[in-house]
Order: structure tokens, then sequence, then C-alpha cells
């Protein structure tokens, strides 16, 4: 390993695992293991190449460096620049260090170049290899990630079907035994530990002229073929069909497989430098053997022809009685009665049938083992576990299976409880429910047995049951995407993702996201719609949306996150406009829910189903009938959430006092025809935006239709964009927040920190959206002119009563003026109030009165007149009793103005 690319890796190691160098020794220890959390972590200080967990039967978790620190292995001009009297010089390093390889062995057979992409406008250096046809491979060493899927390339044209690359160094005339590998790497690799090796190029090509050559040069003399291609589904369909070609053309054939471990895959060229790894002698032949041991009994796993000759392979391998076994999607289970398979062996050698006579060995066991019944089915279908997957906040759990079948039918994945895999009865009844045909006809006995194989040492994937952002994980976890530290992460194969130390799935399926991944296509054409259509208020909302996706954070760092309401006529736009911003979050054809239309369970859980995301309510104010306006929701329930509190709790099902009370972790936005009536602290936590028709024109239609026919995969990037830009955009709130708070707290017209918090808030987030999107000059400007305006404005609503005590004494000055008595109070600077006086004076003069409930709940905040306190009892000024003297009435007190 160079010197500086060692520091680097050392340093690195020694910050993020605590590994210390002990002095007299070339090993550091104690670190601490990723995977079990101990700490017996280690790997050597002269050649750091590999972090090993020093608990090989507990754990054994093996990582190389250049998995866990991809970037120090990717920029090799950088390191070591081609020079006038070395222009290998970046080629040599990456192969010598990059890969491992004695450079002395392989000088000669490269030669560096560069290749420059138009298309992503990057270049990079190329080790190239020469190939038979006339052609060239070449692999790119400088930062290939620029390039997308491509890190290698061919010549342009049919360069490498039909041939092989063989090393220099490898005689085909006098190799008794030669490997097929995929990759030139790898072959390099197996020809350092005096294996012939040569590249197929690739898995799906199968060397028909080398190998027709071979037969030429060599008759009656062929080597052994070992087809060791990669330990991939694709690569062993086409390891068994290279097989049976190559047996055709007369070469007998074996197969090897490097075993995959926690999902990475290991190659020859892995291997080889893990054998590096170990000290020179005893220990690294030692490892050597039992590696290549391994690799052949699963290549012969992998290539028997049938179940019979499978299981005989593992009967040589495990040397026990019993044991289950896949062939052909199907569970078998081996029972092997050695009295019954020796009497049958013996009456083989001894018979006289001409075919009995002709078979061999292996036939003759393969025979043998029909014969005394070994082999019994025991499934249809063949379910492997794939991870173990647990709620840790719910204390639930399940086994994640996936099932494949024999016939062409797709694989189903799907969980098992713990109940379901214990029982042979649970276990068939679940599978059939799950898997179309798929029948397990196996003992509990069988089933325990398989079990415990499936399940040993199981990777554990951590879930939570909403979608969005997971606090506890720093993660970003959509349906198919997820985001963490600025990467995009896309769900693997098993329907998890795997993000560096943290494996996360959720389990949620109500909110959908159709993300397009590819941020090239992301447009931002609709931002000048929005702004012609709906003007600075429009990008008001865009900022306040683009804010709830970090609202946890913000919560988590300025303790509250404030609730946006959009308010309008009908026909003002408020529905288009929050419909596209849900279309830049992936969301299609959904506004919001109705409070009002859901039990208080179904409410909860809309409000616990999503994480820095927005909870859209609708129409929640109603009009009568004759156009007064009542409350259908009590708004109060959202107290909690502006500080990211539960909404609701509830009982946990066990024998306890335990309850659950999740947290709410996303963003409330309020759309409707009519402003909010609410007490004054739920006003408080509002920032409003009323939206109206004005400016509204034929062109403006046009543009409105054009945002709501825009696709989803050219808009969706947004949200990308936006959580992967986290760093900076929580920088520029944490720094511009309380300058904007302490701007709009020096206004005259605005008393409340609230308020001025709020506002301040969408203030930062303005100019955060910068990162994202790109705003102009005077649309910045335009922008916070609106914010403050509705600071202002929020201020003078929260100052005046709310609508339903002003219509009270609208309506008791008109009474009191017609009826001259409803003020009870001989004190002139007091009004006393006796409401059912009131109600039935309304009554007298046809008079509506607001409902009873509500009025007494508002006229608690009475401003003008000031509240004083309720149900006080008074003589009245003008009402008498039977004895003629003055009534005691329970009145309402107000401060008469």
């Amino acid at each position: 390993m160079r010197d500086d690319l060692r520091d680097d890796v050392l340093k690195r190691l020694e910050f993020d695992y605590g590994l210390k160098h002990r002095s007299g020794t070339v090993y550091m220890r104690g670190g601490e293991c990723p995977k079990c959390r101990k700490k017996e972590l280690y790997s050597r200080h002269d050649t750091p190449w590999l972090v090993i967990c020093g608990r090989p039967e507990k754990c054994g978790h093996t990582m190389h460096v250049k998995e866990i620190y991809d970037d120090l292995f990717e920029d090799w001009s950088k390191r070591a620049p081609a020079t006038d009297n070395a222009p290998t010089a970046t080629a040599r390093a990456y192969l010598e260090f990059g890969r491992g390889f004695n450079i002395e062995l392989v000088a000669g057979w490269f030669t560096q170049e560069t290749y420059y992409s138009s298309q992503h406008n990057a270049g990079s250096a190329t080790v190239r290899f020469a190939l038979e046809k006339g052609g060239y491979w070449e692999r790119l060493i400088d930062k290939p990630a620029r390039f997308g899927k491509m890190k290698a390339r061919f010549a342009p044209g049919d360069s490498y079907k039909g041939v092989w690359w063989c090393p220099p160094c490898v005689d085909l005339l006098e190799a008794k035994e030669l490997w097929i590998v995929e990759g030139i790497f790898d072959a390099i690799a197996l020809v350092h530990h005096g294996i012939s090796a040569v590249s197929a190029m690739s898995s799906n090509a199968f060397p028909a002229d080398s190998l027709q050559a071979l037969v030429t040069a060599r008759p009656g003399n062929l080597p052994k073929l070992v087809w060791a291609l990669d330990n991939e589904p694709g690569a062993h369909a086409y390891t068994k069909r290279w097989v049976r070609m190559a047996r055709e053309l007369g070469f007998t054939c074996e197969a090897a497989q490097i075993p995959q471990r926690d999902n990475r895959k290991v190659d020859w060229n892995d291997l080889h430098q893990r054998w590096q790894f170990l000290d020179e002698g005893d220990k690294r032949d030692a490892q050597f053997e039992k590696d290549m041991t391994i690799a052949r009994h699963h290549g012969a796993l992998l290539i028997a022809e049938n179940a019979t000759e499978k299981a005989l392979v593992m009967f040589d391998w495990k040397r026990r009685s019993e044991f289950h076994l896949e062939f052909g999607n199907r569970l078998y289970w081996f029972k092997l009665d050695l009295e019954k398979y020796n009497k049958a062996i013996q009456e083989l050698e001894e018979s006289e049938h001409h075919d009995d006579q002709q078979l061999n060995n292996k036939q003759m066991r393969a025979k043998a083992m029909q014969q005394c019944g070994a082999l019994q089915r025991i499934a249809t279908c063949n379910p492997k576990a794939l991870y173990y997957q647990e709620n840790k906040l719910t204390d639930e759990s399940w086994y994640y299976f996936r099932i494949t079948f024999a016939h062409d039918a797709a694989p189903i994945k799907n969980t098992f409880t713990s109940a379901q895999i214990a029982s042979s009865a649970e276990f068939k009844k679940r599978l059939l429910g799950i898997a179309p045909g798929g029948m397990f006809t196996g003992t509990t006995q069988q089933l325990d047995a398989f079990i415990e194989e499936q399940t040993d040492a199981l990777k554990t994937v951590q879930t939570i049951d909403f979608t969005g952002y997971t606090r506890e994980h720093g993660a970003y976890v959509y349906g198919d995407v997820a985001v963490r530290d600025g990467k995009i992460f896309k769900l693997n194969e098993e329907d998890f993702f795997d993000m560096d130390r943290l494996s996360i799935k959720t389990l949620s399926q109500s909110v959908t996201l159709n993300l397009n991944t590819d941020l090239e296509k992301f447009d931002t054409e609709w931002l000048d719609i929005i702004w012609q259509c709906f003007g600075a208020k429009g990008l008001v909302a865009l900022a306040f949306w683009f804010g709830s996706l970090f609202a946890e954070q913000i919560r988590q760092h300025q303790k509250s996150y404030p609730f946006m309401e959009i308010i309008g006529e009908p026909g003002a736009g408020k529905s288009t406009l929050i419909e596209f911003l849900w279309k830049l979050c992936g969301r299609l054809d959904y506004e919001g829910f109705d409070p009002t239309k859901g039990t208080p369970v179904a409410r909860a859980r809309n409000f616990a189903q999503v994480g820095n995301l927005p909870v859209v309510l609708i129409e929640s104010e109603r009009e009568k009938s004759d156009g007064s306006q009542t409350r259908q929701y009590d708004w109060d329930e959202l107290k909690t959430a502006y500080n990211g509190r539960s909404v609701r709790s509830t009982g946990v099902k066990n024998n306890g006092n335990d309850t659950r009370e999740p947290p709410f972790r996303g963003a409330v936005v309020i759309g409707q025809n009519h402003a909010v009536n609410a007490s004054e602290p739920i006003l408080q936590r509002l920032v409003h935006i009323a939206m109206t028709k004005d400016g509204q024109t034929p062109q403006t239609k046009l543009l409105v239709e054009k945002l709501e026919r825009m696709p989803v995969d050219r808009v969706s990037g947004f949200l990308l964009k936006a959580t992967t830009s986290e760093s900076a955009v929580m920088e520029t709130i944490r720094s511009k927040v309380p300058t904007y708070e302490q701007t709009l707290l020096a206004l005259p017209e605005i008393r409340t920190v609230r308020i001025a918090k709020n506002h301040a808030q969408l203030h930062a987030l303005v100019d955060a959206l910068v990162h994202v999107v790109p705003l102009k000059k005077h649309q910045l400007e335009a922008t916070h002119a609106e914010i403050q305006n509705m600071a202002k404005d929020r201020q003078l609503a929260i100052n005046a009563d709310h609508p339903v005590v002003v219509e009270f004494w609208e309506l008791y000055e008109y009474l009191n003026s017609a009826a001259g008595g409803l003020n009870h109070s001989r004190n002139d600077s007091l009004i006393a109030v006796n409401l059912n006086d009131f109600a039935k004076e309304a009554a007298e003069k046809r008079q509506k009165v607001p409902d009873m409930t509500e009025l007494k709940r508002h006229l608690k905040t009475s401003k003008c007149p000031k509240f004083v306190e309720t149900n006080r009892t008074v003589c009245s000024a003008w009402e008498l009793d039977a004895a003629d003297k003055p009534k005691t009435v329970r009145c309402w007190i107000f401060q008469s103005a």
C-alpha cells in the first residue's frame, strides 16, 4: 500500500472505529465492530487492507477498506500522476495499490490510456488490456461514479465474443486445470497463486472459439475446466449452460463459487487481497486452501444435474444422515438409512444386469439412494429467509422471506411471524396464503431444522411505520428511494435500504411517492409558472412546503414549526397549488383529507404516517344553509403538533399501563374557503395566505393547465434535490432565523414573539430555497415583503376578537337598545349579561344566536369589552323578584369600554 494512501486509511480507521496501534506488533486493535458492537475489531498496521472482527465464530465481520473508504481509491491520477518518464505511473499505482497485484508479474500486459465522455463532460485515465481479436478492454480509474453505471468499456465492435483473454504467463498447452472467470482482474488474481486462469470477459460470453482451438491443439489431452464466474443469479444460469456446452466439446467440467456474505459482492480479486492480508507462510496457505475447497463445493452444488446428485455432494460435505436441500426451486429432505443404502450398493455391485455393470461409482451411489428412498420432497417452492425485521417502537417483529417457484412465476416476498415458522401447520397455511400453489408437506421437526439453518446469523433490518424522515436514524425513507447524508439510495433486491452501517425499510404503504432519481431530468419551468399565476403568495407556499421537508430538524433546533393556512374563495387556485406542491414530492392526484369525515383514530393515523412531509387538512370549515359559519373540527387538537408532540395517545395491548404516543413528525397545512375559527393559541401558530381571483387572465388559465399536465418525473426531483442539500439548507436556517426574528420584533406592528418566530422561519426558508431552485432577485424581494405583511396581518388578527364574539356583541347592542334590559350591572364600568336572558330576547326578536357551547368558549377571549369572569352572582339593576326586591342573577361580567 502506498505510504500516502496508508496514512489516510490509518487516520480514518482510528477516528471511525477506534483502532489503536499496539507497539511491538503489526496490528491495530480495540475497534468497535459495526455488526456485533464488540471491541474486537482489528486490522494490520503495515497493510490495512481489511478490517476484521476478532470473533470468527460468533461474528467474523470483514470489511475491505475499498468498500468503506471508496473515495480514497477513485482518483489515481491525483495520487500518482503520469509523467514523460513514467507514462504508466497512474495505471501501475492502480494495479499495485488498488488491486494488490505484483507489478513485476503484470508488466507489459497493459497500457495507460485516457477516456473522455462528452455526455458526462468528464474524462479519466484508464488501464487498457489488448484482446485477441484486436480490440481492447479498459477500466476507468479516476472517479468512475461520474460516468454512471459504466466503470469499464470495450473497444467499439464485437471484439471479445467467442474468445477469452489469457494472461501471457499462462501456457494453455501445458495446463492440467484451467479456470474460466469473468473479469481480467479475476484471472490475474488467480495467476498470482499458481492457478492457470483466463477471462471470459462476461458471464454471458461463451469462449467457443478459444475452447475449439484448445480441442484442436490438445486432442485427447484436454485440461479440466473450472467455471468460476461471479456468484450472481444471472451468472448461475450461464455457468450451468456453459458447463453443458463445454462437456459436449469433450471437456471435463467443474465449477467454483465464492460464498457471499452481508449482501456484498466478493470476487477472486477480493479474495486475493484478503490472502495478502494474512502473514506469509502456513496461515496464508491454509486460508487459501480452505477458501478454494469451499468454492469448489459451492460450485459442485451449483452444477448438480438433479436433486439426488446434489444430495450426494452435500452428504459428502456434511456427513450428516439427514438434512434439507433445495433443487429446481423445490425443497427436499434427505434421510439416509445406512443399512438400506449399503445393501443397495452391494446388490448393484453383484448385479449381472448389463446396465448396472456399466455404472461408475457416482452413478451407482445415486441409484442406490433412489432405491432406498433417501430423498423426499417437502415443499413445491423454495422459501428463503432474507432477514429479520423489527419495529422497536411497537415491539413487533417479522421474518422476511423470498419464495421462488419451480415454474415461471415471479418470486414473492412477504413476512412470517415467529408463530408461523414455529409450526408446520401454521407455516403451511401462511405459505398457501401468500404463494399460490406453495405447499409445505414436511413435519414440524423438518421445519425446525430448515428454519434453524435459515435464521442462523440472520441479518436484522430496522423498520419504521411511516414514510419520510426518521430522526432516530438521520435518514429520509420513502417507498423505493432513501436519502442519508446527502446520498441517494435505492431499494435493494431484498426490499430494504443498505445505507453504510444502517439497514432500514418502511412498513407504511399509505403514502406512495413516485420519485425520479435521475436529477438531470429535473426541470424548473414550473417555478416561473407559479410566479406568474400566484405571485409572491405562491412562492411563500412553496417555501413553507420546502420547509416541511426539514420540519423535524427545525423543531430539533428551534423547538417549533408553524402551521400554514391557505384560504380563498372557490376558484382562487388553492387546490391547484396544493396538488402541484404534492407533485413536487412525487405524490399524484392528492390534496389532503377532511378531518370532519374521519374518526379520531383515522385522524391520528393520518398525522402519524409521514415524517418531514405535509399533512394537509381540507374543507374543515363549513357554511350553514343561511351562509353563517360553523366550526366542525376542534383545532385545539393541533396545539401539540406545533412542537412535534403527539396529537393522540393510545393504549398498548398488554397487561400493563403502557401507552403509545407517536410524535408528530410532519408539518400542518390547512386548505379551505374560510379562515380558521379557533382560539388565540392556534391562531398564533398559523402563517396565513389569503388567495384571490385578482390577476387571473386567459393566459394564467393556460399556464395553470400546463402546470396540471406537467409529468411527475420532471418535477419530483425537487424533493431529492432538497433532501440531498440538507446540510446547506439547515445551515442557512440556523443562521438566518434569529436575525429575521429580531427584525420582525423591531417592527411596531408586531408584539407577539411567536408570530415573529414563525415568519422569521419563513424568511429563512426563502433564502434556503435558492439551494434547490433558481429564484430571481425581484422574486426574493417580493416574497420577503409578502412574509412581512403576513406577519403584520397575523398580529392584527390576534388583536381582534373572535368572529363569534364580534357577532355576540353586535347582537347585544341591538337587543339591549331595543329591550333596554340585558345589562344587570349596577356599576357603570361593568357589563353583566345573563346568557339565558340574551337568548330569550334574541328569540323574541327573531335573531339567530350563535351556538351556546361555542359562544361560552369564545366569550372568555373577549377583548372589547374585556372579559372579567363568568357566573358571578349580581343584584339586578332592573329586574325584581316576587318581593319587589332586586333579583339575584348569575351573569357573565365584562369591563365596559
